[in-house]
């Protein structure tokens, strides 16, 4: 496939997530708390969608790692929120397939070898390495805002999403500037200012709290 479709792909996928931030950023601002409208999780999935077949046409280990579970996540604060069953069966079904219907085609017509993920002559096993851990830790703030939202029985992103998420960001930026991927790089400049942003709202929420 050509380099250009395939980093149209990753753009597009970037550009819905930097979308969902600024959205939740804005009304965030614009009320003066945290917010997580309905959709920040659609443009979620739709770019975890992109962003996986981006990682996957990339042979990318890295980038698909950050994206199939928090890919799952996603459609999980859908449900809490009571709009993923808004969606149609066949549709729902697809989605909750796609991940593994992707894997198994490229397997089954030789698209891909295993190997490649991890033997890729592009990328050295130490920036492998730092780009998984990269990954591991911006996808740790799903799991950690999943747990808190299931313990609340809504869905919320919490004081440790956003710490989280700032230090995801800035490992991927290096990773992104060492591996010399224009995606990722513009994908998450955008996003540690709004990280930042956040946590300050935050931290003035809970100040207005204390206050009352």
């Amino acid at each position: 496939m050509e380099d250009w479709i395939i980093y149209s792909i990753g753009f597009v996928a970037q550009m819905l997530f930097s979308g969902r931030m600024i959205l939740q950023w804005i009304l965030s601002e614009k009320h003066q708390k945290i917010l997580t409208p309905r959709l920040f999780w659609q443009l979620s999935l739709l770019a975890s969608f992109l962003l996986f077949v981006y990682g996957w046409l990339r042979d990318d280990f890295a980038i698909i790692l950050g994206q199939v579970l928090t890919y799952f996540i996603y459609i999980r604060n859908m449900q809490l929120q009571g709009e993923w069953t808004k969606f149609p069966r066949l549709f729902r079904i697809f989605l909750w397939f796609f991940p593994l219907i992707i894997v198994i085609y490229g397997y089954n017509n030789n698209a891909y070898d295993l190997n490649d993920f991890f033997k890729n002559d592009d990328i050295p096993l130490w920036l492998l390495t730092l780009g998984s851990v990269a990954q591991i830790v911006f996808m740790f703030r799903f799991i950690y805002q999943w747990i808190y939202s299931e313990r609340r029985k809504e869905s919320t992103l919490p004081k440790g999403f956003w710490i989280l998420s700032l230090a995801g960001a800035i490992l991927i930026l290096i990773y992104a500037v060492l591996r010399k991927d224009p995606v990722l790089l513009v994908g998450h400049l955008a996003g540690t200012f709004i990280y930042t942003r956040n946590l300050f709202i935050l931290k003035k929420e809970n100040a207005q709290r204390t206050e009352k």
